[in-house]
């Protein structure tokens, strides 16, 4: 299939002989090959969920009728937990259609389904399919979820978060978080100064995420966590959970963070270089920003590429740039290449992309690039 980007590009008839073949070592009855050759026939035309959906049901339709026993089979062949710094999407990315059939098909077993969500979420992750077993078994799920925030397994904690979020991206809405996110809060506690850069992470995301919807919440809890837990671990998750407010110019997120001093800031100069590229190429972003004031100021400085759709608007996507202590009357130069490179979730297309230089979630300058395909 010509033409294909990003992850769903994977899941194909070479996925399914991938996985049937790890099946057909515990189970000899699987027939791989006509798993496959379904697979191929059902996915053109499909997007990355209805793939995986398409190769989760191939597995129902040739595992055991009995859920727990074809359970008890997908979950001998995950093998070894992944290490800190293993990413799930490039290391066992084919275990997505594992956690895919347990959301489908589990929902009567709970129990066993649960158990298998926690080995799954070791070798690749479940914050998916761990969804609709919040909204139809709440409480059992949410005493499991409160347990694996204490597990020894840095995989099995970030899932308690990561399964919570709110709004986590590519997943049904939780809507009952977005509510009340309280429930919530009470799962993240015991994480805010995680050893784990990969749970921290998910923390600080999940608590960006209530921030959206219950910004006084989430600037009350972040402010609570920095008094509380004054840690390097726990400073950095309110740093990447507040960056919503920020980037909007939230003083009172900006206050928590350290950032002051935004209406003294300008920024003389921005340039990108070069202005028109292909696929795979970099512009160098290099802009001068200036102190004012007659005081030391702590500034948090981003740029915001709009991305060109394929309809000709454009998205706006945040990156950060740098954090800068500039003292009175001082003027810095920064710089930082973009590469200008597809990922599993985002495509480009040709044209006028425009570039913003926030400074405390204000845009004082902007430049843009010419993207030719």
């Amino acid at each position: 299939m010509t033409g294909e980007y990003g992850l769903k590009r994977h899941f194909n008839g070479d996925a399914a002989r991938l996985i049937g073949g790890k099946i057909r070592e515990v189970h000899p009855e699987f027939d791989v090959e006509d798993y496959a050759v379904e697979v191929e026939r059902r996915i053109p035309g499909k997007e990355l969920k209805d793939r995986v959906l398409v190769l989760a049901e191939g597995l129902r339709s040739r595992l055991p009728q009995d859920y727990p026993e074809s359970v008890r089979i997908l979950v001998s062949i995950l093998g070894d937990e992944l290490a800190e710094g293993e990413g799930m999407f490039n290391v066992s990315w084919y275990l997505m259609p594992v956690a895919r059939f347990v959301e489908e098909y589990g929902l009567d077993h709970p129990e066993v389904s649960l158990d298998a969500l926690v080995e799954i979420t070791k070798r690749h992750t479940a914050e998916y399919a761990i969804r609709p077993y919040i909204e139809q078994h709440y409480d059992l799920t949410m005493k499991r979820m409160a347990d694996w925030a204490r597990d020894p397994s840095h995989n099995v904690r970030r899932m308690a978060s990561e399964g919570t979020r709110p709004r986590l991206p590519w997943a049904r809405t939780l809507t009952m978080f977005v509510k009340d996110p309280q429930p919530v809060l009470e799962i993240l506690e015991p994480l805010r100064s995680d050893p784990s850069e990969y749970v921290r992470k998910s923390v600080a995301n999940n608590l960006n995420d209530i921030s959206k919807d219950a910004p006084d919440v989430a600037l009350a809890t972040a402010l609570r966590w920095r008094q509380e837990s004054p840690t390097p671990e726990t400073a950095w998750i309110v740093r990447h959970a507040l960056r919503t407010l920020v980037k909007k110019g939230n003083q009172e997120a900006l206050a928590i963070v350290g950032v002051t001093g935004g209406e003294h800031i300008r920024v003389p100069s921005m340039r990108l270089s070069p202005r028109s590229l292909t696929l795979g190429e970099s512009t160098l972003i290099r802009l001068d920003v200036e102190n004012t004031d007659s005081r030391r100021h702590t500034v948090a400085v981003d740029y915001v590429v709009h991305h060109v759709r394929k309809n000709g608007q454009s998205i706006p996507k945040v990156f950060k740039l740098t954090t800068l202590e500039l003292a009175p009357g001082e003027r810095r130069t920064v710089e930082k290449s973009h590469p200008v490179r597809e990922v599993s979730t985002r495509r480009y297309y040709p044209g006028e992309h425009l570039v913003d230089i926030q400074v405390n979630g204000q845009v004082l300058a902007t430049d843009r690039f010419d993207l030719r395909l």
